[in-house]
């Protein structure tokens, strides 16, 4: 079983699983056992995908990749859902969702330059995140 806790991306999400512990106990009652519930779940969810994806096979990027983009897609929920506890006010204050916005968009920063540096590895085409002025995704050159 490879080693994960020496990773920036685990000790991140340990981060935010430890910061959104401390911001549900100051959420309503009503907030805290729905949309706590979800944040909570997700979170956790968020470092289980992190541990199996550096568990896969050293050999079998594909599996990686493919654990990877599942944690892309957990990651978006998990920001919708941080947003959206932002709009019905279960925040304490505005710090504790900026604190929080600001957590998940790091994970996901990593995560990408995690996917990047897989497909650079096998030496598929890359494409950035935001597509070009004309809407399609364009193929990263070399910036080095």
């Amino acid at each position: 079983m490879a080693q994960y806790e020496h990773l920036p991306i685990y000790k991140a999400a340990f981060d935010l699983n430890l910061y959104i512990e401390q911001i549900v106990r100051n959420f309503s009652r009503y907030h805290k056992y729905t949309l706590g519930t979800e944040l909570r779940e997700r979170a956790r969810d968020v470092v289980k995908l992190i541990v199996r994806a550096n568990n896969a096979p050293k050999d079998d990027a594909s599996q990686r990749q493919t654990v990877l983009q599942q944690l892309r897609e957990e990651l978006e929920q998990l920001k919708l859902t941080v947003r959206l506890c932002k709009e019905v006010k279960a925040f304490h204050n505005f710090k504790s969702y900026q604190v929080a916005i600001n957590q998940v968009i790091t994970l996901s920063k990593q995560n990408e330059g995690w996917l990047k540096s897989l497909s650079q590895a096998n030496g598929q085409v890359v494409f950035d995140e935001e597509p070009a002025a004309d809407g399609r995704s364009q193929p990263q050159t070399d910036r080095a």
